[in-house]
């Protein structure tokens, strides 16, 4: 039981149906959706569609979505990748013609097919109960009336306020700044596009005036875009990936997202006794920061569009997982992944849904870096995510940029099983650090029986390249420590990542948890 003297949060706790989410307003109309008769499915992509008013650094309508569900009265978890494709025009040759090495964030380049609303129309199709006109419905208000901003918002809004350009400074700043907290923003555009889709489906947005502004907007920017890649735009059911850990399994969505990269974490953390190890302690910290570099250079090596990846099972192999916890010095930080591991290598919002037949959705929806391209259609409004900047320029690598191809993703929604059945949705924002966020909040659950608010609220650190970043909530004695190890410690300006999950308790109870580091809550009824 936490400390009822200190700030924190209880977990919510409910019967009927709940949804955990990084906006309140976002939360509560995922609840009233379910309240109304709707399915998690129907109540996730209503609450997600908010969002992107909400959030918009975060999310929007011009970026991708990836899903984990359980449909009620099943056991069974499926999986959905609405993530886009490169046009038919691009080509990795174009791009080192120009003298480039790497995909650049901030144009067209980057910019690969919005697909997250031809997964929503599918799965509403597919799996919900309401129909898009319904579900869509508390997004169109909001886009038109406004929401205010919140404060967490506003504080990344400001920090990304320079990605904007062009059109997408008028309608994303106010008098050319970054709204305040408690600032309304509207998006009367977004509102239009919205309307659209409920009336016409997918078509609404793949086909006609929209399609042609944002295939223009970014054609007058250089884009390869045309009207028939957008009208191609599809998702598609795939199957989960999964691994077990303290007899449970952490199911993840399959490639191009990184889902199998927390798998292969939780693996390499499995050749340790963590349970035995303070959990914001030095050699936790350590240990997880080591084997997170690891984990993270065989993604960088091998994790692809599904089409292209031939290694997931030297990814998910336990032998990988020893050969990798084996090059980790317990008393020393390794200067570079990739060289120590070269010899074993040879061969962000996210919501979830759970409703009172028990069908539970694992939803997460991003347009990548904040305010993704920073490029809005010039009619619209509609913000393009910049997912391209995912591949690879190496020749031969796996994750090559190509026409038709969908480039690796960080965004990966996760779901916890007991004996087959699941138990948890959850997922952990924040870009580069979501296996990380996956394995440490598990360990969290897992190893030292917290439940899923104070694993969310405990103190995280992350190894980002040469770096491991630390949150304040480590003692000045741990960071010490870690750094005459000869980790490069940081302190970061935003905390690291974002988190959010609801248990589904054998006796009915549902309980929820809503990381503090967002503007969000976890609602039930």
């Amino acid at each position: 039981m936490r400390d009822f003297h200190l700030p924190g949060r209880s977990p919510v706790l409910a019967t009927n149906g709940m949804c955990a989410t990084s906006h309140p307003l976002a939360a509560q109309v995922a609840v009233d959706v379910l309240k109304r008769g709707g399915n998690a499915m129907d109540a996730a992509i209503a609450g997600a569609v908010v969002l992107g008013i909400c959030e918009p650094q975060m999310t929007g309508i011009g970026g991708d979505c990836f899903a984990l569900f359980s449909p009620a009265g099943t056991d069974e978890t499926l999986a959905f990748n609405a993530s886009g494709v490169a046009p038919a025009g691009a080509a990795a040759g174009d791009l080192k013609a120009r003298g480039l090495d790497k995909v650049p964030l901030n144009t067209p380049d980057a910019v690969t097919m919005p697909t997250a609303i031809a997964g929503f129309c599918e799965m509403s199709e597919r799996w919900g109960k309401l129909g898009l006109d319904a579900i869509l419905a508390p997004a169109i208000h909001y886009a038109e009336e406004g929401v205010p901003v919140a404060p967490r918002v506003a504080f990344d809004w400001a920090v990304a306020q320079d990605d904007l350009q062009g059109r997408a400074r008028d309608l994303y700043l106010m008098n050319g700044k970054a709204p305040v907290a408690g600032q309304v923003f509207r998006a009367p555009g977004q509102a239009e596009v919205l309307r659209r889709i409920a009336a016409q489906g997918r078509d609404g947005f793949y086909t006609g005036e929209v399609a042609e502004d944002m295939a223009e907007s970014l054609a007058a920017l250089g884009g390869t875009h045309t009207v028939e890649d957008f009208a191609n735009t599809r998702g598609f059911q795939t199957d989960p990936i999964s691994g077990d850990y303290k007899a449970h399994d952490l199911i993840e969505h399959p490639p191009n997202g990184q889902g199998a990269s927390a798998i292969l974490l939780l693996n390499i953390l499995k050749q340790f006794d963590i349970a035995s190890m303070d959990p914001f302690g030095v050699e936790r910290t350590h240990i997880e920061a080591e084997a997170t570099k690891l984990a993270y250079d065989t993604r960088n090596r091998f994790l692809a569009d599904p089409d292209h990846m031939t290694k997931l099972d030297h990814f998910l192999s336990m032998d990988t997982a020893k050969a990798l916890a084996g090059l980790i010095d317990p008393n020393r930080a390794m200067a570079s992944a990739t060289d120590i591991s070269e010899a074993v290598h040879k061969d962000t919002i996210y919501i979830t849904v759970v409703d009172k037949d028990r069908m539970s959705v694992s939803l997460i929806y991003s347009i990548f870096h904040s305010f993704g391209s920073g490029i809005a259609s010039d009619k619209f409004g509609i913000l393009f995510q910049n997912r391209g900047a995912g591949f690879s320029l190496q020749d031969g690598h796996p994750n090559l940029l190509a026409a038709g191809k969908r480039p690796m993703h960080t965004i990966i929604p996760g779901m916890l099983a007991k004996d087959g059945a699941p138990i948890m949705p959850f997922g952990v924002m924040g870009g580069q650090y979501q296996p990380n966020g996956h394995a440490r909040l598990l360990s969290n659950i897992l190893d030292y029986g917290m439940d899923p608010q104070t694993a969310i609220d405990a103190p995280r650190a992350f190894a980002e390249g040469d770096t491991l970043k630390i949150e304040r909530g480590y003692s000045p004695e741990v960071v010490q420590k870690l750094s005459d190890m000869g980790h490069k410690i940081e302190v970061p300006e935003t905390a690291i990542g974002g988190a959010q999950a609801i248990m589904m308790h054998e006796n009915g109870v549902l309980e929820g948890g809503s990381d503090p580091r967002k503007d969000g809550c976890a609602l039930g009824y």
